[in-house]
């Protein structure tokens, strides 16, 4: 993924796959393409509202513009504890309806839910990148439970 727009563009073909109940934990550096990524998802759940980073406020909840699911989008980044500090977000209570966003959420909000699927967006820059690409991003799809197994996440290309 070497630029933003492909970053986008993969969250939304991602978002073909997602439905209600869904919890999809984002990891990755800092500027590694996480908030991207949940833009695209946004736009291809059609959900109201920018999507932009929630570090500050720590999640924001993104109604649908049409029948499917809402986008709970949380920045888990300054949270140092576990599920139990995330406690008065009501992720439990939002995840059945909900399609859940967690970026920086590995080792954090695993209890909610026994499917999920992790993100992993690798970026590689300087000496490490091919000749000619200065930020290249690789992404890794784990999906974990029943519900995962059955899905295409190779069709992500």
């Amino acid at each position: 993924m070497p630029t933003a727009e492909a970053m986008r563009a993969l969250g939304t073909r991602l978002a073909g796959l997602l439905r209600a109940g869904d919890l999809v934990l984002l990891t990755g550096e800092l500027g590694a393409g996480k908030t991207t990524l949940t833009r695209g998802l946004g736009e291809g759940l059609g959900v109201r509202g920018a999507v932009t980073s929630p570090t500050f406020v720590i999640a924001r909840v993104h109604p649908s513009l049409t029948e499917g699911p809402p986008l709970v989008h949380v920045d888990a980044y300054r949270l140092g504890g576990g599920l139990e500090e995330m406690e008065d977000l009501d992720l439990d209570v939002s995840l059945p309806e909900s399609v859940v966003v967690v970026e920086w959420g590995e080792g954090r909000v695993e209890e909610l839910t026994e499917e999920r699927l992790h993100v992993v967006i690798a970026r590689t820059t300087g000496e490490g990148a091919e000749e000619g690409a200065d930020d290249v991003r690789t992404v890794t799809f784990l999906g974990v439970g029943e519900r995962w197994e059955r899905a295409d996440l190779e069709a992500l290309g």
